[in-house]
């Protein structure tokens, strides 16, 4: 689109500016806890990220090598993927497990560590990273796409509006529900549905959020409060079923936008 073009990396160097990039929005932008090697290193690195694709969004028109052009990026990993790692990484705070042992034919695929360089936030850039997943679900057969998003701020009752409009709105039933582990464990449901005004909930939703419950996202019971990253994590689950025509019409590769 323009200069800019997703794709997948291929290279050491491409993962790691797209670890560097990770770390210079959750660290030092949004204030996430390093630790000392974080800290020498300068990059948001884990044991996942060697079995994970690493989706990236490249601005073409700048100077320099290729992973100097990295504005954007998502991490994804499937259910083969996280058979290696011994689970995904939401486990830590989310009974995944239950879900995806209770579906043992369905494919899964957990999107994380999303993040943006702040003079590329738009409308353009967000579309490119969804098209990029879009093409890697039809890839791979993906039939469940899940993971956890976040409100910034590790207090769940400061986003009381939201997280009340999504327990009440929103909530997965009992074939597709996710709870948040006993020790993470925060309720949702902290306004009564009459004391929620719906569009001042939808306007402070952070903009992921909103995108995957236009799409058909469902939430999962419980939010958990991340105090290393200092947010406050809600868990998506978006069956592709449950997407509409439009939508996989618009992310289409075909679609005239991206020409």
């Amino acid at each position: 689109m323009g200069a800019l073009e997703v794709r997948l990396a291929t290279t050491t160097e491409e993962i790691e500016a797209a670890q560097e990039l990770r770390f210079r929005v959750f660290y030092d932008e949004m204030g996430a806890k390093k630790d000392a090697l974080q800290a020498i290193e300068q990059r948001d690195a884990d044991r996942f990220d060697p079995v994970c694709d690493h989706l990236l969004v490249y601005d073409t028109a700048l100077p320099g090598p290729q992973h100097k052009q990295i504005v954007g990026t998502y991490r994804l990993m499937r259910t083969d993927q996280a058979n290696k790692t011994h689970g995904f990484y939401s486990a830590s705070e989310y009974d995944v497990q239950r879900l995806t042992l209770s579906k043992p034919e369905l494919n899964f695929l957990e999107l994380g560590r999303s993040c943006v360089k702040p003079e590329y936030r738009s409308k353009r850039t967000v579309e490119l990273l969804w098209q990029g997943i879009w093409a890697y679900c039809r890839r791979h057969s993906i039939d469940v796409m899940m993971g956890c998003a976040s409100f910034q701020g590790a207090v769940p009752m400061a986003h009381a509006l939201c997280l009340s409009f999504l327990n009440q709105n929103a909530r997965a039933d009992s074939e597709w529900d996710v709870r948040a582990l006993p020790e993470h464990y925060h309720a949702m449901d902290l306004m009564p549905a009459e004391g929620v005004n719906m569009k001042l909930a939808l306007f402070s939703m952070p903009p992921l959020i909103k995108g995957y419950l236009r799409l058909g996202g469902m939430i999962g019971d419980g939010a958990v409060a991340d105090e290393s990253f200092g947010t406050t994590d809600v868990f998506i689950i978006l069956p592709v079923s449950r997407i509409s025509s439009r939508y996989i019409s618009y992310y289409g590769a075909e679609a005239d936008r991206f020409i």
